[in-house]
């Protein structure tokens, strides 16, 4: 089977003193990607976005491609389960 690559930006939020993800955005490319999360983070007010790659369904490879903001690194160090359409 061949492997599934996404490239996702996902937003973050505060919520009762705590960091959570917002609805992700996929993406077609790596550097869309990091420009939505960019926008997300700067321009749409998040507390902070992630732009990621991931490889591989149901689990894989995740691959920060950049933060922006407030991120937790928690979040982002666990294997990442994106949504497929």
């Amino acid at each position: 089977m061949d492997e599934i690559t996404q490239f996702v930006a996902i937003p973050y939020d505060r919520a009762d003193q705590e960091l959570v993800a917002g609805q992700q955005l996929k993406c077609a490319t790596p550097s869309s990607a990091i420009e939505h999360a960019k926008h997300l983070w700067k321009t749409i007010g998040h507390a902070g976005a992630v732009a990621l790659v991931s490889t591989g369904y149901p689990e894989g490879k995740t691959t920060v491609l950049r933060k922006f903001g407030m991120v937790p690194d928690d979040q982002i160090d666990e294997p990442c389960q994106l949504a497929v359409s």
